[in-house]
């Protein structure tokens, strides 16, 4: 016969189950069912397919920079980010220029992001600066042209930079020398020779950015540009060029015939 437990013993029995020790058989024997994956994971596995058998041709610029977020970004969907971060700044391209603070602004950017981001954009710019190191700067020019405006294009500030060149014209060093504002950069004709002088360069191309996109050049840096050929002519150092990059192309003073 089964024993009845007392009084005391029910109202012990009571309080361990209000703990949980006495659980629900039946109840811990259910088991929820597996969760959908997120609808994301096929768009990936599809997106990546696209990739693989058309290349870059068959994406839209967002959807490559999809891509590039599932590294950094792997449990969320990454397309409201990538779309986002075209409207802000305009195209991949810029997206990839853009500083790590900015692109941070946009919603779903985290440092993780941005840092690779960033990362692939300077690989490009190296893999542009390494093609035109490969031979005679003049012989590949559209090579520095690239790499030039992979490296100014799309920075938000007006950059000076100065490839200096050996006796083959080949790539001893570039180099930033200064930095300026949206609409202006410093630029002191003397210092450019002087540091040509101590890299025993015997050529040299001048480059800056605009970063409104308008590639045309001021008078000031036609002014700026004829006073460095001045002083570096007479210490055997040639002027290639001038090289004015924007969004929106290139132009240069040689080839307008301002130097």
């Amino acid at each position: 016969m089964r024993r009845i437990p007392d009084r005391d013993e029910q109202h012990l029995l009571c309080a361990r189950d209000a703990q949980g020790v006495y659980a629900d058989t039946a109840a811990a024997k259910i088991v929820p069912p597996d969760d959908p994956p997120p609808h994301y994971h096929g768009h990936r596995e599809r997106l990546r397919s696209r990739f693989r058998e058309a290349g870059t041709a068959a994406l839209a610029d967002y959807e490559l920079l999809e891509l590039l977020l599932f590294r950094s970004i792997p449990l969320k969907d990454t397309k409201p980010i990538a779309k986002a971060l075209i409207a802000k700044f305009g195209s991949f391209a810029e997206v990839l220029a853009a500083p790590r603070q900015r692109l941070e602004e946009v919603k779903g950017v985290k440092p993780a992001t941005s840092t690779e981001l960033k990362l692939i954009h300077a690989a490009a710019s190296r893999m542009t600066r390494d093609q035109a190191r490969e031979r005679d700067v003049l012989s590949s020019w559209n090579a520095v042209l690239k790499y030039c405006h992979t490296k100014l294009a799309f920075e938000d500030k007006e950059q000076f930079a100065i490839i200096f060149l050996d006796k083959r014209n080949q790539v001893i060093a570039d180099e930033i020398q200064q930095t300026g504002t949206v609409d202006h950069t410093p630029v002191y004709p003397r210092e450019v020779v002087k540091r040509a002088l101590e890299l025993s360069a015997t050529a040299i191309i001048l480059v800056h950015n605009h970063p409104s996109g308008d590639p045309t050049p001021s008078r000031a840096d036609i002014t700026m540009t004829q006073q460095i050929v001045e002083i570096a002519k007479p210490l055997g150092i040639l002027v290639h060029d001038h090289i004015i990059v924007g969004k929106n192309g290139h132009a240069s003073l040689k080839e307008l015939r301002l130097i």
